[in-house]
């Protein structure tokens, strides 16, 4: 089976506090790229619209995927409501047939 690729939207959430948001992202990379099965787990700020990101990750199949889902450092984040989701795009490498 290919590796799983992610690309994914996020925005500040309401109220949300940009530095303080920036700075769990940042633990959450840290956190996320020790996890089992987890090839890559970037997330970029965009310049012209600093509320907005894109996390950009790869993995070596769905089961790492929800896993990271459970993991402790994830619900965490996801419990603090820093950000909302914007889109979710599951990729995969376009080689020849």
């Amino acid at each position: 089976m290919s590796k799983l690729w992610i690309s994914a939207g996020i925005e500040l959430q309401d109220g949300a506090d940009l530095k303080a948001t920036k700075k769990a992202l940042c633990q959450l990379v840290e956190d996320t790229i020790k996890e089992p099965g987890c090839i890559t787990f970037e997330i970029l700020q965009q310049q012209d619209k600093p509320e907005c990101f894109t996390l950009w990750e790869c993995w070596v199949n769905d089961d790492a995927l929800t896993a990271h889902f459970e993991a402790p450092h994830t619900k965490a984040y996801l419990e603090n409501n820093y950000t909302k989701v914007s889109y979710i795009e599951r990729l995969q490498m376009n080689t020849a047939a």
